[in-house]
């Protein structure tokens, strides 16, 4: 849980998820768009309130996120595994 934890709350503060990206400092809204927690926020808040987002970026995003992850984590598992 540590580890998922050490993981996700980097992530969590680098989205648009608590603030919005216009009054977040430069350095921090180049962070926030190559993050992929900002897309999933964005279409889930356009899927579920209604707020105009662009939700094929946003899956397109989350699909390149998800494959990544997964070459990752197959190119990592051999090595601890042993």
């Amino acid at each position: 849980m540590g580890v998922g934890q050490a993981i996700t709350m980097p992530l969590f503060f680098a989205s648009n998820a608590l603030y919005p990206v216009k009054v977040m400092p430069g350095w921090l809204q180049g962070l926030s768009a190559a993050n992929p927690m900002s897309y999933e926020v964005d279409a889930l808040r356009g899927l579920l309130l209604g707020i105009p987002s662009s939700l094929l970026l946003d899956f397109g995003v989350l699909a390149v996120a998800v494959v990544a992850g997964v070459i990752a984590a197959a190119a990592l598992l051999p090595r601890l595994a042993r």
